[in-house]
């Protein structure tokens, strides 16, 4: 059984609940345990993920945030930022899934955080432990 991290950009708790909710519902249906890494915002998420990697503890990641259109550049910059530092650790081999929300409203985000409605914390759980059995079987 291997250990899978949920790194959670916790800006939003009620959000981030139901994201959790189905990111360890997804985990512990495949038959893996769980655990859960708090930091502030979206921005922290691929730092926290990389620091957390050179552990060896974990044989995969499931990133969760809520980024939501304010009136400022900033959401740009911030969705922007995060995926791009996810994606740059996915393609250095470490098996992520992205769970980061960037929405233009609160009920966007509500729906696609709600695992009986859009479940994205199940989907962003279910896309790490597929790279991670992408990477047990083609890894040297």
């Amino acid at each position: 059984m291997s250990t899978i991290l949920i790194a959670e950009a916790r800006f939003y708790p009620h959000l981030n609940d139901m994201l959790l909710e189905g990111a360890r519902a997804a985990i512990e249906a495949a038959g893996h345990k769980h655990e859960t890494l708090t930091v502030p915002g979206a921005l922290e998420l691929p730092g926290a993920i990389a620091l957390a990697a050179r552990s060896g503890r974990f044989c995969a990641f499931v990133a969760l945030g809520v980024v939501i259109r304010g009136e400022t550049y900033h959401f740009e910059a911030v969705s922007n930022e995060s995926a791009r530092g996810l994606m740059d650790l996915t393609l250095q081999g470490f098996a992520i899934g992205n769970g980061i929300l960037t929405v233009e409203n609160e009920e966007q985000a509500r729906v696609r955080a709600d695992p009986r409605l859009g479940n994205k914390g199940g989907g962003a759980a279910e896309a790490a432990l597929s790279l991670f059995q992408l990477r047990e079987k083609y890894a040297p």
